[in-house]
């Protein structure tokens, strides 16, 4: 994947696997991965297998990672933001865990 040189846009750092990356603002989680050369965002539950981004629409969950401490996140519908702290999602995310925020968040 390539970028479009584009040197006015605003750029915002945030963090994946605890390593500090750029991104500009407006990308999905998705798009900044990628541009940062991270492909794998994912592993399957039963055999480990990695996944990354394949529809890039929110229809096949190929791009689950975790943000902020909330598994089961589709990279590819949710805007990067400054900070955000994302990781891969290893097997199946745990869905009963509260939001970072306090939300009672369940789902994707």
């Amino acid at each position: 994947m390539r970028r479009i040189n584009q040197d006015d846009e605003p750029q915002i750092i945030f963090e994946f696997e605890a390593e500090s990356l750029m991104a500009r603002r407006g990308d999905s989680v998705a798009a900044a991965l990628l541009a940062g050369n991270h492909w794998t965002f994912r592993t399957t539950p039963v055999n480990g297998t990695a996944r990354g981004p394949f529809c890039m629409m929110g229809s096949c969950f190929d791009c689950l990672v975790e943000i902020d401490g909330v598994a089961n996140r589709q990279a590819c519908m949710i805007e990067v933001s400054e900070g955000m702290r994302v990781r891969h999602q290893r097997g199946a995310g745990d869905i009963t865990r509260d939001g970072a925020d306090g939300d009672d968040e369940t789902t994707p």
